[in-house]
């Protein structure tokens, strides 16, 4: 996709920007998600290598407690960034001055980003021992020695993920999503593959004295699990070399400018995102994991595996919308006419009725069907059926925010998209104080689970505080109808969704419990059997958003 000539753009007629800029977020949307389906795929298939060979173990949970800190300190410093500060001002670069500022400030960011981490890799290396501490203080002696450990073989990756950051957000400011709506399929695939390559093979061998056929023990040493956080270094390398190829005449070099105008309206957007991230990051997800941790080994990798699952509809959906319109968005708001107003509100009505209309049936397909889906994905090896039970509970309450968070997140970037990073800043606080009371207040009584109730209370609570404080500041999100999508997709999902849950005892008794077959085919007949109630309902209650979303993709599928 090719920047278009501002001068070319004013002369068209509102009617058909609007139509050009639809088509133009579908494919974009169609693009990415194309990418996360493959990568969130690849993402489920890291966690199933993980469980399979270690279980919800001390060692996962060691390596789980290694990452944390390196991802931590990159959404605070960089990730925070991309959609909040980076699209949007290398969007208006690119726009009003051209590619050849935009590759000044680009080499400027690569320049200061990669001494800074440089700086950070190298403390995370000294004080591993006391880093691993913060989140995992419930954890015994051996568990932490093996995250220190862990955590002194990541921290490199910072580097990398950090300019793959900065490269990816100057693809999408150009709107070039290939690239990037594919680097998650390099990093998590290259976390399975070298984990099955090289990971140490079980030690006993058990066989069964009821004449059953033999069946290994998972005793795999803990200390293997390093092929997964070696896997994971080479992931966040192979993400940043893919990005490359879109950047080929791109004229970067080794450049460092502290007074670039546009760095410092970089870092003054960031600022107020900063500070809520620093809450998140630093204090939230660290004590979040302490909290776990007090709950017994094992507890964060079934955390983590219920926020993995959440992530696939969320990745899908929400994100790939979400990165489709911010460029967009950014380039309409810089438009300070009627028309440009009107387009900016157009544009994210309609990824609004997108996400609304794609998230309600995934939440509740996924809330009905959670428990024959992690059996499926992760009960195997060394993950019990004990270990289900508590991952699809988990998993649910999670659920209920899941709408909202995805509703929130085209609100966040429609604030990003109009330079206002303050607002989001403040509203983040109020939700994070929130969970935080929710989950030190109820922590006492439901353990590990008063995590997911608070996360999805945080969300609803946002999202409706940033419905309001935009829709007072839009005068609405154009003539999109939404609250017809919401009903009529609602409407669909319920009934989706009681069917499910009627049939699926009948399945289990048809189809058989036990074996990865029979846990299969339970989990495709309840999906086939789900998704078609719902489209079935669609039809009938008229719902434009899916058919123009099967013409369109029709259209580009046809000769």
């Amino acid at each position: 996709m090719t920047v278009e000539n501002p001068a070319v753009e004013a002369a068209r007629t509102p009617v058909e920007t609007q139509q050009e800029t639809n088509a133009g977020v579908a494919r974009a949307t169609g693009v990415l998600a194309l990418g996360n389906i493959s990568s969130r795929i690849l993402g489920l298939g890291r966690e199933i290598v993980i469980t399979n060979l270690f279980g919800a173990t001390g060692a996962s949970d060691a390596f789980r407690v290694a990452i944390i800190v390196p991802r931590a300190l990159y959404d605070l410093l960089i990730g925070g960034h991309v959609n909040s500060a980076l699209i949007p001002v290398l969007s208006e670069v690119v726009t009003v001055k051209g590619r050849g500022e935009l590759w000044r400030l680009v080499s400027v960011l690569l320049s200061l980003v990669t001494a800074m981490m440089a700086l950070l890799v190298v403390v995370l290396q000294v004080f591993a021992p006391q880093v691993v501490q913060m989140p995992g203080s419930g954890y015994s002696e051996p568990t932490l020695a093996l995250a220190t450990h862990l955590l002194r073989l990541t921290s490199p990756a910072l580097i990398f993920l950090s300019l793959f950051a900065i490269l990816s957000g100057t693809l999408y400011a150009l709107r070039q999503f290939t690239l990037p709506a594919f680097a998650g399929v390099i990093f998590n695939g290259s976390i399975v593959v070298f984990s099955l390559l090289f990971a140490p093979p079980p030690q006993v061998l058990i066989v069964l004295n009821d004449g059953a056929l033999p069946a290994w023990l998972n005793a795999r040493p803990a200390e293997g699990v390093t092929v997964v956080a070696v896997g994971w270094l080479i992931g966040a390398f192979g993400q940043l070399a893919l990005q490359l190829p879109g950047l080929y005449r791109s004229h970067l070099r080794l450049m460092v400018n502290w007074r670039h105008p546009a760095l410092r309206r970089i870092l003054k957007l960031y600022a107020p995102v900063m500070v809520s991230l620093v809450i998140d990051t630093l204090v939230i997800r660290l004590v979040s994991y302490n909290l776990a941790s007090l709950t017994g080994e094992g507890s964060i990798s079934k955390m983590e595996l219920a926020t993995t699952l959440i992530q696939f509809p969320q990745g899908l959906i929400a994100t790939a919308i979400s990165i489709a319109i911010l460029p967009t968005l950014s380039r309409q708001a810089v438009v300070v006419t009627p028309e440009g107003r009107t387009a900016f509100r157009d544009t994210l009505g309609l990824g609004l009725r997108l996400a609304i209309t794609l998230i309600l049936p995934a939440a509740v397909g996924l809330f009905v069907l959670g428990q024959p889906i992690v059996a499926l994905l992760f009960e195997h090896g060394a993950f019990t059926a004990a270990d289900t039970a508590t991952t699809a509970l988990a998993l649910r309450l999670y659920l209920i925010g899941l709408p909202f968070a995805a509703v929130d997140l085209l609100l966040v970037y429609a604030f990003y998209a109009r330079q206002d990073t303050l607002t989001p800043a403040l509203v983040g606080l109020l939700s994070l104080t929130l969970y935080m009371v929710t989950a030190l207040l109820l922590f006492p009584h439901f353990g590990l689970f008063s995590l997911m109730i608070a996360d999805s209370l945080k969300h609803v609570v946002h999202a409706l505080v940033s419905t309001f404080l935009l829709t007072r500041r839009l005068q609405g999100f154009g003539n999109q109808r939404l609250l017809l999508t919401i009903a009529k997709a609602g409407a669909a999902s319920v009934l989706m969704g009681v069917t499910a849950t009627l049939a699926l005892p009948y399945l289990t008794a048809w189809i058989g419990a036990g074996g990865l077959i029979r846990e299969l085919l339970l989990v495709l007949g309840s999906g086939l059997l789900s998704v078609a109630v719902f489209l079935v309902t669609a039809t009938i209650l008229r719902m434009a958003e899916l058919r123009w979303l099967v013409e369109l993709i029709w259209r580009r599928l046809a000769p």
